[in-house]
């Protein structure tokens, strides 16, 4: 059969098994976006292939690898463009003391934790020849990240949208994302081993995003308030100058050497949250790519996702004691700033639980490292698992810690 038949009909698999697999997790109170994920999962070697491999070679032949992954990508950058289009920067000033105490702990205590547990890590289950320097940054910044677009869901599907902790969460999960990117963008440079080079790589970095600020986000906003005041619904010329301003962006960062998804988040940042603009962005991009660009991403995860690589009493310790630093790190740091600006218990713990909420964006930085060859395939399984176990145990124990008296 013709490669296109067969692209064709592994994005049309995937897509139904993350429908169903994500009404099924939305009917048990989880959002559907962690049962796309598990879906992934399950289309991959791992089960798919275990249980029916016949029919998994068929439908999920190797030769539709390339076309998925590339697939895969610019589903990822799209989609990073849109969790920076969500973050609504106003909030920062609003809460800004609290918000950047909370998570400066939140991203400083994972990170550090992440680290020390990296430089074991690295003895045992890196690949051969990768350097120790980008392996524990880059585990160090996988532990401090924060899934924005799925924190947002779960704060509105359990009532704390309008209250002042839901409010605070999404503050300072804005901050997370931002400041777990910058640590990204300095692991990724560090991928040849060289600290020199990766001191270059900050520099054009630095500069990127010191020139999108100063030069191109004031001028992005008089192209907004232009539009805001002609009183016309945006048109097709002025998304498809924020797309391509999106591919330029996308395309820099590639080129520094950090990545696409950095300039692509970056590019979706610095346009106002709640501009007419924005909201078209959202309204066109929104179903195409969560329904048709994500699914493959989150497919083409599982399907490099070896969980029979994590075999033996060892590899499984070491995974529990990844997921066990993580939720500490963040829980932990989280809890420690919000009790000392003056939240109560059940406030701060509550905040805790949804900073530990990696999700998709835990699944994409993976796919970085993994891509880079930072990551060994046994490493990445295990970290794969500890961003799905964190995301996945944060619903039920916050509404069962929200249940408790304050």
């Amino acid at each position: 059969m013709a490669p296109l038949f067969h692209v064709l009909m592994a994005i049309l698999v995937i897509v139904i098994a993350a429908r169903s697999v994500g009404a099924l997790f939305a009917r048990l109170g989880q959002p559907p976006v962690i049962g796309e994920m598990i879906a992934g999962l399950l289309l991959g070697p791992s089960f798919f292939g275990q249980v029916a491999p016949a029919a998994a070679a068929f439908v999920l032949p190797q030769q539709v690898l390339p076309s998925l992954g590339m697939l895969a990508q610019i589903g990822v950058v799209l989609f990073m463009f849109l969790v920076g289009l969500e973050l609504d920067t106003s909030e920062l000033r609003k809460h800004r003391r609290a918000s950047l105490m909370i998570s400066g702990f939140s991203v400083l205590l994972p990170f550090v934790l992440g680290i020390g547990l990296a430089v074991f890590l690295h003895s045992r289950f890196a690949s051969a020849g990768t350097a120790r320097l980008p392996f524990v940054l880059f585990i160090g910044a996988a532990m401090s990240v924060t899934a924005f677009p799925v924190l947002a869901r779960i704060v509105r599907d359990s009532g704390l949208a309008k209250e002042p902790i839901g409010v605070l969460a999404l503050a300072c999960a804005a901050i997370d994302d931002v400041s777990a990117w910058c640590l990204l963008a300095f692991a990724t440079s560090a991928a040849d081993g060289s600290l020199g080079s990766a001191l270059a790589t900050v520099v054009m970095t630095a500069a990127l995003v010191g020139m999108t600020v100063l030069v191109g986000r004031p001028l992005l906003l008089k192209a907004v308030a232009s539009l805001e005041q002609s009183g016309e619904p945006i048109g097709r010329s002025a998304v498809a100058y924020a797309l391509i301003a999106l591919l330029l962006m996308a395309m820099l960062a590639e080129g520094i050497g950090i990545h696409a998804v950095f300039g692509a988040f970056l590019a979706g940042l610095v346009v106002p949250h709640d501009s007419k603009l924005a909201l078209a962005l959202q309204e066109k991009l929104e179903d195409v790519v969560m329904i048709v660009f994500l699914p493959p991403f989150f497919a083409f995860s599982g399907m490099r996702t070896q969980l029979g690589l994590v075999a033996g009493l060892e590899p499984w310790l070491w995974t529990i004691a990844l997921i066990a630093v993580a939720s500490l790190g963040k829980v932990g740091g989280t809890v420690t700033a919000a009790r000392f600006t003056g939240y109560s218990w059940r406030d701060s713990t509550s905040l805790g639980l949804l900073m530990n909420t990696r999700g998709a964006v835990g699944l994409v930085v993976l796919n970085i490292g993994l891509d880079l060859k930072i990551l060994s395939p046994t490493v990445f399984a295990m970290m794969v698992l500890m961003a799905v176990t964190t995301t996945f145990a944060t619903p039920p124990i916050l509404k069962w810690v929200r249940r408790a008296p304050g």
